[in-house]
């Protein structure tokens, strides 16, 4: 009877427990240390044990092992204490060791679906971005990406960045990315560009190759470190090639000349930061509204109210800072500032001209 009001107890007990499998495990856990040192005080009082025998009591008794007593047979109380125990410490071990089970099986669960989602997004995947390396460059191509929210994946060969991009919601693909079917597997033939920013020179040289056989259209930039290997890698078919100690060398001694112009283009460049104001580039398309206009006369800043910093030509030439007679030709490129919400609408209107 005593053991049926006990077990309807702890039935009662487990039912309240809260719903977080880890919060019900530390619950559990606490209930047995107390348990455990209520018991070894029960052994002390009960049955007259040291300290030391009554820790031994309560650990074959809890564990169920099933030794013999410490001083030959149990008094009655002692019996009746012990069985109490028993139901009790199983009671509160099952549901531990039941938490434990279902922390770790819920938390291998969610990994598997949650890289299944990742799987699903990568495969649905159009006119995105695959950056080649989950290095320092790697990690702030994918903040700055992430800012602008464009459709990206990572590849690298590092299973240790697995949980940190699941974490990010970053599809990704672990992988060798000289090889052609990791690319494949990032969705290379439908991608708009590719970063290849692996640690080595030779590994950019083949990811470059790679891509640019599997993607004739794409557009790829390269990192370098030897100047000697610049040629290597626009020969293998990157459209840019990026020396980030040569750059960082130039933006230091800019800071240090002109620290107002660097202050300018950070402000310009920091993307993600609470700021209002962009750079832009428009294609001249054959419908485009601005195509056959001179600058004078297409009126951006005053319907959009951006300015033309540069016309990139349809030869490549680049025209600084243009006259108002400078004509806008089929192919030019506009390099434009302005407020970030008067470039997306001008160019949502180019877009929509060459729909």
């Amino acid at each position: 009877m005593m053991i049926e009001r006990m077990a309807t107890t702890i039935g009662r007990w487990l039912s309240v427990m809260p719903s977080d499998p880890l919060r019900r495990l530390q619950l559990s856990l606490a209930v047995l240390a107390i348990l455990t040192i209520g018991a070894i005080i029960g052994f002390m009082i009960v049955e007259q044990y040291t300290f030391v025998d009554a820790l031994y009591m309560t650990i074959i008794t809890l564990s169920t092992v099933g030794f013999g007593e410490v001083r030959g047979e149990l008094s009655p109380q002692g019996r009746i204490f012990t069985s109490i125990l028993i139901v009790l410490g199983i009671g509160v071990a099952t549901t531990a060791v039941s938490n434990a089970i279902s922390i770790v099986l819920g938390e291998r669960w969610g990994i598997r679906v949650k890289k299944r989602q990742l799987e699903q997004e990568l495969m649905q995947m159009k006119d995105h971005y695959i950056i080649c390396g989950y290095g320092r460059m790697g990690r702030q191509i994918t903040a700055d990406l992430r800012a602008r929210d464009e459709r990206f994946v990572i590849v690298d060969a590092n299973e240790d960045i697995e949980e940190r991009l699941m974490d990010m919601d970053v599809p990704y693909v672990i992988g060798d990315a000289t090889h052609d079917d990791i690319l494949v597997k990032a969705g290379i033939k439908e991608a708009r560009g590719l970063v290849a920013a692996l640690n080595d020179d030779p590994d950019n040289v083949l990811t470059v190759l790679s891509a640019r056989e599997l993607n004739p259209k794409i557009f790829i930039i390269a990192r370098v470190t030897r100047m000697e290997t610049e040629s290597k890698l626009r020969t293998a078919g990157a459209n840019r090639v990026i020396n980030p100690y040569q750059i960082g060398g130039h933006r230091m001694a800019l800071t240090l000349l002109r620290p107002a112009v660097n202050d300018f283009l950070e402000h310009i460049f920091h993307f993600g930061t609470d700021r209002n104001i962009d750079i832009g580039q428009i294609f001249v398309h054959e419908q485009s509204h601005l195509s056959g206009q001179t600058i004078g006369n297409c009126e951006l800043r005053r319907e959009h109210q951006v300015n033309i910093l540069g016309i990139r030509k349809a030869n490549n030439q680049l025209v600084i800072t243009p006259s108002p007679q400078e004509a806008i030709e089929l192919g030019d490129t506009l390099i434009v500032i302005g407020p970030l919400e008067a470039i997306y609408n001008l160019e949502r209107r180019n877009q929509a001209t060459d729909a």
